[in-house]
């Protein structure tokens, strides 16, 4: 039996046939109404058609030369009947009526004309989505990066830490809240949808809408991506409180690159996590700045909590880790050797490391994942919320 039920909203005949016919050629998939306009208002009878199908999904065909009133129409049927998955189908020759599409309600855009495979890969990624929901088990770890200077390579170490998770154990995300995000270049992608998205939509954003904004790498891991132009608004606090409770709920493992950002979200990010990673070359600057920082963030997240990475490193004479923990004030929890010439080339290609063979430095961030998960098959997690009550 299937295992989800369909509404279709679409003007044209022979186009809702056709996509009924996709539909139900899916055998995950049922239709149980179809309407042949678009709701132009929140009294609009094709609302209560839809509202008494109770539908999983609704499925609102974009035509070409009548996008405005799909939009519209989008926006309607999220607002009045906020719990189906709402899925387009649209030209992917139109970026702006996908971002739009997007931003009005739609969790997932679907390339018009469609097929029957594109539709089933849609509704596989709901029912699973569905039954992240309804999952049992703890919630997702959070691992924050941050520079304790600029220049440390804290992108670098989130980007690679986030694929050696990812290949370990999947569902990771990698969470780019630094000014201006470099994650996707290290990544060679080009993401639609940025964190500043996903909170604007934090009065609707459930596990799919969320999925919807990240950027899927070719291994499976998923980017929220950092913004490409400096922002004039920055969220509160409290909206990325929300937010990272959303990501904890979905994902089993998150990553934030926080790259040089030192403020009161990266303090609040750094309480969340389960371990907060402050990168440093052995440097009498560098490990003087992680000093500092780490004084900082430890006001809130704890002195368990933040650890020393030393990254690019190599043995100096008559200088031990020992006195790099010290000078830091931070206990030492990892070493990524010094491959300098490798690592700037990885970034200026878009490929990152542990896509380019079984290197030493690809083994210790293989080896860094493993460390930080070494306990969790053992120890079974107390889930928190922010939000819970008790």
């Amino acid at each position: 039996m299937p295992e989800l039920t369909v509404v279709i909203v679409a003007p044209d005949s022979e186009q809702r046939a056709m996509l009924q016919v996709l539909v139900d050629g899916t055998s995950v998939a049922q239709v149980v109404h179809t309407c042949a306009s678009f709701p132009v208002a929140a009294t609009d009878p094709v609302i209560r058609r839809v509202q008494s199908a109770n539908p999983d999904v609704i499925l609102v065909d974009i035509p070409p030369d009548g996008a405005a009133q799909a939009l519209r129409g989008i926006e309607l049927l999220r607002q009045e009947v906020p719990d189906p998955a709402l899925f387009a189908v649209g030209s992917m020759s139109q970026p702006q009526v996908i971002v739009s599409a997007m931003r009005s309600g739609a969790r997932e855009f679907i390339e018009r004309p469609t097929t029957t495979t594109d539709l089933l890969e849609a509704f596989i990624r709901q029912t699973a989505a569905k039954r992240k929901l309804h999952r049992e088990g703890s919630r997702g770890k959070i691992f924050t990066v941050v520079n304790a200077k600029g220049g440390s390579g804290a992108t670098t170490i989130a980007v690679n830490l986030a694929l050696a998770l990812q290949a370990a154990h999947g569902n990771v995300v990698l969470v780019d809240i630094a000014p201006l995000g470099h994650a996707s270049l290290h990544l060679n992608l080009k993401p639609l949808f940025t964190v500043a998205d996903a909170i604007r939509n934090l009065h609707r954003l459930d596990s799919s809408l969320l999925e919807s904004f990240t950027t899927r790498y070719n291994d499976g891991l998923q980017l929220l991506a950092g913004a490409a132009t400096p922002q004039a608004i920055e969220p509160s606090t409290a909206e990325y409180a929300r937010l990272f409770d959303m990501l904890a709920a979905h994902f089993r493992y998150i990553v934030v690159d926080a790259s040089t950002r030192m403020d009161a979200t990266t303090r609040l990010i750094s309480n969340l996590s389960e371990a907060v990673l402050l990168v440093a070359h052995a440097d009498v600057a560098a490990l003087w700045s992680a000093a500092r920082a780490q004084q900082y963030l430890q006001e809130t997240a704890g002195r368990e909590r933040v650890w020393l990475l030393l990254n690019r490193f190599r043995k100096i004479t008559g200088f031990s880790e020992t006195d790099a923990e010290a000078a830091a004030g931070v206990k030492l929890l990892w070493k990524i050797p010094n491959q300098y010439f490798a690592v700037s080339t990885a970034i200026d290609r878009g490929t990152p490391l542990l896509q380019q063979g079984h290197t030493d430095i690809a083994r210790s961030f293989h080896g860094l994942a493993a460390h930080l998960t070494k306990n969790d098959l053992d120890v079974k997690r107390t889930a928190w919320s922010l939000f819970k009550t008790v």
